[in-house]
């Protein structure tokens, strides 16, 4: 577990540079924290059917590999928005990683079997923009589901993917998930420990976080959208000045 103490000091740090002029990279970075050991601290948030637009483009914006991998088949754009549609906020839980431009780069759903047998389990998929990778989004989307499932009494979760789908299978197998594959397909699943003082504590706290860390950086889009709109102004008014 990371401390509380840390969390908090590493959500003081990010906010120091959401109002520097943005740079072209719209990744978040993610803050380190001390020297040793190395922490980093990703700001992850729960979306709600507010961000439901900023879902749909995220998932259109994915490259039609992506989109095969993601869904297991070349889904449309249409095919896409019913799915955007068919989300159950109140049953499942999305989560999601923003940048600077709160453009949604990473997000992941975990939705909860709705089978009265099978109520303590829940299966996750998730996707992250070609220009957010690398970063290991996928992976700490996946901590953070899993955190959410201790803490929600969940005892299994599972992947169903491609077989050529092998990042999401890596992050699955890295988890101690037993890994199963049929042919084009596989199956991967994990048993979620039970949820303690720990679990619930740090999942409080990482929510908090990633709220005033969203906050902040809609304060700072707005800031230099304003800024920008100054700047428009006044050559607007040389421009004239010239005629």
């Amino acid at each position: 577990m990371v401390h509380p103490g840390a969390l908090l000091k590493s959500s003081f740090l990010a906010t120091r540079a959401f109002f520097r002029l943005p740079a072209r990279v719209s990744a978040p970075r993610p803050v380190a924290i001390s020297s040793a050991p190395l922490v980093v601290v990703v700001p992850i948030r729960s979306i709600g059917p507010s961000h439901a637009e900023r879902i749909a483009a995220h998932l259109l914006a994915l490259e039609p590999r992506d989109r095969y991998l993601r869904f297991g088949y070349s889904a449309s754009d249409e095919q896409v928005r019913r799915y955007v549609a068919g989300l159950d906020f109140e049953r499942d839980e999305i989560f999601g990683i923003y940048n600077r431009k709160l453009e949604l780069i990473a997000m992941a759903h975990l939705a909860f079997c709705t089978d009265p047998e099978l109520m303590s389990c829940a299966e996750f998929g998730v996707s992250v923009l070609a220009h957010a990778r690398g970063r290991g989004y996928g992976a700490r989307l996946f901590d953070r589901a899993v955190m959410h499932s201790r803490n929600e009494g969940v005892q299994m979760m599972f992947i169903h993917a491609l077989s050529e789908n092998t990042a999401m299978l890596n992050i699955a197998r890295k988890a101690g998930a037993t890994v199963e594959r049929d042919g084009s397909e596989t199956e991967a699943y994990l048993k979620v420990r039970p949820a303690d003082l720990d679990s619930r504590v740090t999942e409080m706290l990482d929510e908090q976080i990633a709220q005033t860390d969203y906050r902040l950086k809609v304060q700072a889009k707005k800031f230099w959208d304003f800024l920008a709109l100054l700047q428009e102004i006044r050559q607007g008014v040389r421009d004239s000045r010239r005629i």
